[in-house]
């Protein structure tokens, strides 16, 4: 039984808020959320593949390491 990429995610969620990592929990929740929203996105709703998943998640990746950087270069 092959697992995808999402479910994959959500039980490193899971693991994380077991955890109590927050870091790692508040990074896979907005990943997920970012993943379900291009799932509902358009006319119907779909599931993605594993290459789109893979092309959500460094899209968001690439949105956190450029808010890190402009933050860095605003002092914060």
């Amino acid at each position: 039984m092959t697992t995808t990429l999402k479910s994959r995610l959500q039980d490193d969620l899971t693991t994380a808020i077991k955890a109590r990592d927050e870091l790692r929990s508040s990074t896979l929740r907005l990943t997920i959320s970012a993943i379900t929203k291009e799932e509902v996105a358009g006319e119907s709703a779909r599931e993605l593949s594993d290459a789109e998943v893979e092309k959500i998640v460094a899209r968001e990746a690439k949105k956190r390491r450029e808010a890190a950087e402009a933050f860095e270069k605003g002092g914060r």
